[in-house]
């Protein structure tokens, strides 16, 4: 056997003392560092990664989500964690960096070298930034390496039932319509997907209710429980389990077709908003001139961690759907998604920050 088929077996079969040693060494690592460990593997690698993985077995890919813990963003990668590891070969961190609406965590991302060891997964706040904001730090296109847009995710119109006695759209509108402006809704940031969806509803709808802000979807959703906010808009994944113990109330989720994952809520468009029609996405993207090669092996362990049996389950019941892209088509869509979100912006007159 020669040499360099020996490191590729060391690579693919380490030894129990080598994995020990090396899992030592990430531990302590990551316990200096206060990231949170989503996926761990030590397994065979595709035959493009052989040559990488023998001279850097032990380093982490670092996932840079510019959005706070909970959201459905980050429910949506770490419910992947685990399998998008093995199919990198890599053990994976994900780091949560938000703030500013996501331009906080994408200016590390675009900051990092190319070398395929920084990726992040970004929603439509990624192409929305040039719309609201006088200075954007990087451009959303030319800085990025489109990879992947994986799936989309449904939004869901939720309130706080102690605070809004509705149980559908016309009761809803009938309470904001009699107190204008009495009322708030919240959103993790201005100009975010999740707030341009709420000022859209109250645009259809015809009512009125003053915007909070927040730093982020995890101190939204506890403020919403709360009874600080009233209501919001929200990736249904995000709030599941809060919809089901009755700490919030779905009124409608903003796509064309109810979600599988959650039938029983009708869509804002059959309730009387035939105009409505929002929905998350998701991509995977990496530093500008990430080279062609690692393009492509992150594309294709990206498209098979997706499409693992575990994951597609876990994306069914969060409501998700998944259909990667190519890189090629990753980057016409985004280009097409500026364009898109520039109008939607000035029609929901946000200002800009």
């Amino acid at each position: 056997m020669s040499r360099a088929q020996q490191a590729a077996e060391r690579v693919c079969h380490p030894s129990p003392n080598s994995v020990s040693a090396a899992r030592r060494r990430i531990l302590s690592a990551l316990g200096s560092s206060g990231v949170l460990l989503a996926a761990g593997t030590w397994l065979a690698l595709p035959r493009t990664a052989l040559a990488q993985a023998a001279t850097a077995p032990d380093r982490l890919i670092r996932i840079i989500l510019p959005v706070g813990a909970g959201s459905g963003v980050d429910t949506i990668v770490r419910s992947a964690g685990a399998s998008l590891g093995k199919e990198l070969g890599h053990t994976v961190v994900i780091e949560n960096q938000p703030g500013a609406g996501g331009i906080v965590g994408t200016s590390t991302l675009v900051r990092s070298a190319p070398d395929g060891f920084t990726l992040s997964v970004v929603s439509n706040n990624h192409v929305i930034y040039p719309s609201v904001y006088k200075s954007v730090p990087f451009d959303p296109v030319a800085d990025i390496t489109p990879i992947s847009v994986i799936g989309a995710t449904p939004l869901v119109l939720v309130i706080n039932p102690n605070k809004l006695p509705a149980t559908n759209l016309r009761e809803l509108v009938a309470l904001l319509k009699a107190r204008p402006d009495q009322y708030n809704y919240a959103s993790p940031g201005n100009g975010t997907i999740l707030h341009l969806a709420a000022q859209m509803f109250l645009e259809e709808a015809q009512v009125k209710a003053r915007h909070i802000p927040y730093k982020g979807v995890g101190p939204m959703v506890t403020d919403l429980i709360g009874g600080q906010v009233d209501l919001g808009v929200l990736a249904l994944p995000s709030v599941q389990a809060h919809l089901k113990s009755g700490a919030l109330r779905a009124i409608g989720v903003g796509g064309t077709t109810r979600s599988p994952a959650a039938p029983d809520i009708p869509t804002l468009a059959e309730q009387g908003l035939p105009n409505y029609q929002m929905e998350g996405w998701f991509a995977a993207i990496g530093p500008a001139r990430l080279p062609a090669a690692d393009l492509r092996r992150i594309h294709a362990a990206v498209v098979a961690a997706y499409a693992s049996p575990e994951v597609r389950e876990a994306m069914a019941k969060q409501g998700n759907t998944i259909n990667p892209t190519t890189p090629e088509a990753a980057a016409q869509y985004f280009h097409s998604e500026l364009a898109k979100y520039a109008q939607l912006v000035k029609k929901a007159g946000v200002e800009l920050q």
